[in-house]
Parts: structure tokens; C-alpha cells; sequence
């Protein structure tokens, strides 16, 4: 035991959040995370493929573990190609990966779709089970402060 003699209120504070930050660490390890976030920023073909395949990847991961996992797709920018009914050559691959994955969210930023709707004069249709969030940026912070997992693909 270290002497407490000589040491401050806040020094004392202190000393006590170090020793029982190990114990709070530890714990949060052993917790899984709620969910998992992907992020699509890109309309090239690779990023979309990768943020498919890792949504896949990580339901049978855990579904392996007996853990049930949320998965969440946010496309931003040039990635809500992938969402958009219009554009997407992938909207087969989206339903079925959807039909067997109940708790995978596909979600599109609503700010970028309302530039790439003025840019281009024309409004977008969203791909079946695709709905729209405000910021795309935002729902991945709103999603990381509760605890989710992020992933850039």
C-alpha cells in the first residue's frame, strides 16, 4: 500500500482513477461490441465489394461465437452509388445478403444525396431496405459513442 500522506484530494482522485482504469479496460474487452459500423465513401467497385464481403464475413464470425451482432452500412459521398436503385449494379447481392443477415442496416446520407439530386436534377431512389440518415459522418460517430465498432472499407 502506497502512504497517502502528503498527497493531495486531487492527487488522491487521480491515483484512483489509474489503478481502477485497468480494471475498467478489462472489462470492456471481455464485453463484444453491440454492432459494427461500415463506411462506404466510394462509388469504386472494390470499396463496395469489400464492405459486402466484410459484412458477411463478420455475421458468420460471430454467428459462429453464438453471438448476435448489428452491422450497419453507411454510404457517404460517392459511395451512396451502392444504395441508389438507379446506379447500382449490385442491388440482387444487396437483398440477399440482407434477407439472410435480419440484423444488417443499410443506410444513406441524406446531405449527399440531396448534392448528388441538385448536381445531377433528378431524384434518387433508394434501393430496397436502404434508408436515409441525415449525416452519414454522424450516424458512424452516433453508432462509435455507443460502443459500436468502426470499419472504413
Amino acid at each position: 500500500m502506497i502512504p497517502a500522506i502528503g498527497w493531495s484530494r486531487r492527487g488522491l482522485l487521480a491515483g484512483t482513477a489509474i489503478l481502477t482504469a485497468g480494471g475498467a479496460a478489462a472489462a470492456r474487452e471481455d464485453r463484444l461490441a453491440d454492432g459494427v459500423v461500415i463506411l462506404i465513401d466510394s462509388n469504386e467497385p472494390y470499396v463496395i465489394g469489400h464492405a459486402i464481403s466484410y459484412s458477411a464475413n463478420l455475421a458468420k464470425h460471430f454467428a459462429d461465437k453464438g453471438t448476435r451482432l448489428l452491422i450497419e452500412v453507411v454510404a457517404n459521398g460517392k459511395g451512396i452509388d451502392v444504395f441508389r436503385a438507379d446506379k447500382t449494379p449490385l442491388a440482387e447481392p444487396l437483398a440477399t445478403l440482407r434477407r439472410s443477415l435480419p440484423d444488417l442496416i443499410y443506410s444513406m446520407c441524406a446531405s449527399s444525396k440531396a448534392i448528388a439530386e441538385a448536381k445531377e436534377q433528378l431524384s434518387i431512389p433508394l434501393i430496397p431496405g436502404a434508408n436515409l440518415v441525415p449525416f452519414g459522418i454522424g450516424r458512424v460517430v452516433d453508432l462509435q459513442l455507443r460502443g459500436w465498432a468502426y470499419i472504413h472499407a
